[in-house]
């Protein structure tokens, strides 16, 4: 049976020693064998969530290697091995017939948008039409000028009246324009935000969608937009760097094609620990960037200071940084501002209007600042290192040297080993394993986290039983995928069971 193949104790037994163990051993047992049972399920659910999807057909779309060469040629610059890589994959996938469902994970600038644009230019070529959705405004406005830069030059341009934008802020005569000709197919790519799945978007023949930052969306609006086509082709991106273990877990319904490789050329960002004491030369540092013509952020982990916190607040610090800084012009930006006063903020720093633009951890994703050259993080001991390194990824974009600067809340926290990571390594998956160790999988579920609240037993830092439970539900889902054997009936109750109450319907 699988209990004794797995070497797990039985399911009574391991539920009267987890309350009253008689041993340390059998604690651990019992909690392995629980834990077993949660990932186990977990990973049947996903694999019968990847058969349906795959059963579909799609329409195959090709890559022929003379068309590739000559838009690889065509690019300022050449892909690195992980780049080609993942096209490799992702032309593989979309050549076979059977719709992509394939997650690409990409630190931070590590050049993800181009391979999405070379699979769109494919899309386009075959016929169809793709999409691409961001969670933000600013960030679908930066897709379409990055895809019309890429689609719309050279050979076979598209016309720009091809390749457009649509948003909340889209005025609604600009967005009727824009929903009559994707249904006509005059429209062949959109980018744009949730506006893109509201109920009267309707598509001539979507054939691709490209969602990024793949953790800030639900995934309910994943299939909506996939709903708007015909078994879509689907490429999600993530630039947060995501430990294998537990990409496979969290993704497997997902393949998984993970870009390790930075660019040629892309400058290193120095990266320095400070007491709070040292915080003037954070400041002559930041005086001597912009006096340069170069910009700055400077982070805090709250929006206003509370009694019980001793936490710096944007909203305090950046009335008394206008003191520190008075010939220059600050920003400030946090979560309660609404959606469209966040995105003109972070519009107008991007635009030069700004030369510091202070802010809570909202400015986490991605919007590119070729011009800003400081990263200053207060309060840096209350970020997980998966945070701090997406809050790094904003600096470095351009040509100039830029720094990092970290300034714990006590001086005691210099010495602290998960800052001094970051002074280390500029490895999003180093410092992505070395999360989950220190934090835990909270940081990396993101909107699927609801769905991980059943996992009350399985740490998803054990690496050894992810892997033990993914081999077995896959022997079982290979020999009986639709488990209707008579001795796979209680399995098919309890799962059915776990995933009513563990995700939403559609988690594909």
């Amino acid at each position: 049976s699988l209990r004794t193949a797995a070497g797990l104790m039985s399911l009574p037994h391991a539920l009267m020693q987890v309350h009253y163990p008689d041993s340390p051993q059998d604690l651990q047992a019992a909690r392995h064998r629980l834990g077993f049972d949660e990932i186990f399920l977990l990973q049947l659910g996903m694999l019968a969530q990847r058969r349906a999807w795959k059963s579909g057909t799609a329409q195959r779309v090709e890559m022929p290697q003379d068309w590739l060469e000559k838009r690889l040629q065509a690019l300022p610059f050449a892909l690195t091995g992980a780049q080609r890589r993942a096209l490799e994959d992702i032309r593989t996938d979309m050549a076979s017939g059977q719709p992509m469902n394939r997650l690409l994970q990409g630190d931070v600038g590590s050049g993800k948008t181009v391979v999405a644009a070379l699979a769109i230019a494919a899309a386009v070529r075959s016929g169809l039409q793709a999409a691409m959705m961001a969670p933000t405004g600013i960030l679908a406005e930066q897709h379409l000028h990055n895809l019309r830069t890429f689609l719309c030059t050279g050979e076979d341009a598209l016309p720009e009246s091809a390749v457009r934008l649509m948003v909340g802020a889209t005025p609604e005569r600009e967005k009727a324009e824009i929903r009559a000709g994707l249904e006509s197919g005059e429209i062949l790519v959109v980018a744009g935000t949730h506006a893109l799945i509201e109920e009267n978007v309707q598509f001539h023949a979507l054939g691709l969608v490209v969602i990024d930052e793949q953790h800030r969306f639900g995934v309910q609006q994943r299939g909506a937009l996939r709903r708007k086509g015909d078994n879509p082709h689907l490429l999600v991106m993530t630039a947060t760097p995501i430990p294998r273990s537990l990409a496979l877990t969290i993704y497997g319904d997902l393949d998984l094609s993970v870009m390790d490789e930075m660019p040629p050329g892309r400058q290193s960002v120095q990266t320095f620990v400070i007491s709070p004491r040292e915080r003037e030369r954070a400041y002559t540092l930041i005086r001597n960037q912009v006096e340069a013509g170069r910009q700055a952020f400077i982070i805090y982990p709250l929006v206003e200071e509370s009694e019980k916190s001793e936490s710096k607040a944007a909203v305090d610090e950046h009335a008394r940084l206008q003191e520190v800084f008075p010939r220059f012009r600050l920003g400030l930006l946090h979560g309660r501002l609404r959606p469209a006063e966040k995105e003109e903020v972070m519009a107008r720093f991007r635009d030069g209007e700004y030369d510091i633009l202070v802010s809570t951890s909202v400015v986490e994703v991605g919007v590119d600042v070729p011009n800003a050259t400081v990263m200053l993080i207060e309060g840096a001991n209350r970020f997980g290192l998966a945070q701090l390194h997406q809050f790094r990824g904003r600096v470095g974009r351009g040509k100039h040297q830029s720094y990092c600067v970290l300034i714990p809340e006590r001086r005691d926290d210099v010495e602290n080993e998960r800052l001094q990571a970051m002074a280390e390594t500029e490895d999003g998956f180093v410092l992505a394993e070395r999360d989950l160790e220190q934090r835990g999988p909270g940081e990396f579920l993101g909107t699927r986290q609801s769905g991980f609240g059943n996992l009350r037993m399985a740490n998803l830092t054990d690496v050894r039983l992810i892997e033990k439970a993914r081999r077995f539900a896959r022997q079982i889902f290979e020999q009986d995928p639709e488990l209707q054997a008579p001795e796979h009936h209680l399995l098919s109750e309890a799962l059915t069971r776990f995933w009513e109450r563990a995700i939403p319907t559609d988690v594909s």
